[in-house]
């Protein structure tokens, strides 16, 4: 029996994947992915600020102009695929991890349905910021589709 100490790591790190499906076209899942003023509606308040290029810095500003997150961007492919660097400022534990990544999966579903998968992964074990996003994860495309479904935030 391996013990918790012994348990052999996947190969990579370990990830996460959250899926949701929304009624709603590719561009605007890209648009809500990607767009400050979308950002600012369901991502705890934080705009996005990012020129869509490989190798473009990225950031997410509270509203006071903080950065929470900041990243490279990696590959931008509108509107199927969005990939950057993360690196959470907002606990200092958090800002002492490596930057880890995050993809942005888009795919058109029969219906005028889209598929949005998010995959956190590339982090150095179970660092502050695999524990504390995973709870944001599902929180942050829960507002997401409410918000392009609806035109409301999820929260007021």
């Amino acid at each position: 029996m391996i013990r918790d100490e012994e348990a052999i790591p996947l190969a990579g790190g370990p990830q996460q994947v959250y899926s949701v499906f929304i009624k709603s076209s590719p561009e605007r899942v890209w648009q809500a992915v990607t767009d400050p003023a979308f950002t600012a509606r369901y991502f705890y308040g934080s705009r996005i600020e990012c020129r869509l290029e490989a190798g473009a810095p990225l950031r997410h500003l509270d509203a006071e102009g903080n950065a929470m997150v900041e990243g490279e961007v990696l590959e931008a492919d509108p509107p199927r695929r969005f990939v950057h660097t993360w690196r959470s400022s907002w606990i200092p534990a958090m800002a002492a991890d490596a930057p880890s990544r995050v993809t942005w999966e888009i795919t058109p579903v029969d219906g005028g349905v889209t598929q949005l998968t998010l995959t956190h992964d590339q982090f150095d074990g179970e660092t502050a910021t695999y524990r504390e996003v995973a709870g944001g994860w599902s929180y942050v495309l829960s507002g997401l589709k409410t918000l392009v479904e609806t035109g409301q935030p999820l929260a007021g």
